[in-house]
């Protein structure tokens, strides 16, 4: 199938097919903010990836639309499919599984795979590095989450040779727990990583919580997307 019209409702997906094919995509969500002339090129939006346009999605007449398993809601898939619409799904909790999913993904399509998809796969995909630094990432507040074990940002920091570290009475099996700023502060590690996203922690929002451990602003793009941020992100996040 060389699929011409495809409805994104993930934000690092839209980013890799636009890179490939920027006229094949006619549909994206709110939160898809890269690249960021999207307009340009007559894509759609379809609101949130959580509550997505189901209407204007199908008026599209796409081929396909691209979700996730963790960023979009299973009743959205269904009610798509139930009316007809092919989804395809992807499911991503490592930068290989990420990697392996665009190049799936572009395959189905009938893409080509970019340069950069390459290269991102020989960044990496390769050995894990020695640890160099323990780290906590939040990614909200009040309530106060963090990034748990089993995620797509945990392996790419533990791929850069910092380990995410879990604070003590917060649930590690839980993909992002939920836990105080105390238990943050001193969990004993290297630093706490603020991301731009999706809370928007900033230098005069987020660093004042910490008073034992060094905070360092990160970007979210470079710590959660799984596009072609990826060969930037491998210079390392926040350096």
């Amino acid at each position: 199938m060389r699929a011409r019209r495809v409805v994104s409702l993930v934000p690092s997906i839209t980013e890799a097919l636009a890179s490939v094919d920027p006229a094949g995509l006619v549909g994206a969500t709110d939160w898809c903010t890269h690249p960021a002339d999207l307009e340009s090129y007559g894509v759609a939006r379809v609101r949130g990836t959580k509550n997505p346009d189901l209407a204007a999605i199908r008026a599209l007449r796409p081929d396909v639309v691209v979700v996730n398993r963790e960023e979009n809601r299973e009743l959205d898939v269904r009610r798509l499919r139930d009316s007809g619409v092919r989804v395809e799904v992807t499911d991503i909790e490592t930068v290989p599984q990420g990697v392996a999913e665009l190049e799936r993904v572009l395959d189905l399509l009938g893409w080509p795979r970019p340069a950069w998809l390459a290269e991102a796969r020989r960044l990496w995909c390769g050995d894990l590095p020695p640890v160099t630094r323990r780290v906590v990432v939040p990614i909200w507040r009040d309530p106060w989450m963090v990034v748990g074990p089993r995620t797509f940002t945990a392996d790419l920091c533990r791929r850069l040779g910092w380990e995410v570290v879990v604070p003590e009475g917060a649930d590690p099996e839980q993909r992002y727990p939920t836990v105080t700023a105390e238990a943050i502060d001193t969990a004993a590690v290297d630093a706490v990583l603020l991301p731009d996203e999706p809370y928007v922690f900033t230098a005069d929002d987020g660093p004042e919580a910490f008073t034992r451990t060094p905070v360092e602003l990160v970007s979210g793009r470079l710590l959660t997307w799984y596009g072609p941020s990826l060969v930037e992100a491998a210079a390392g996040v926040g350096r």
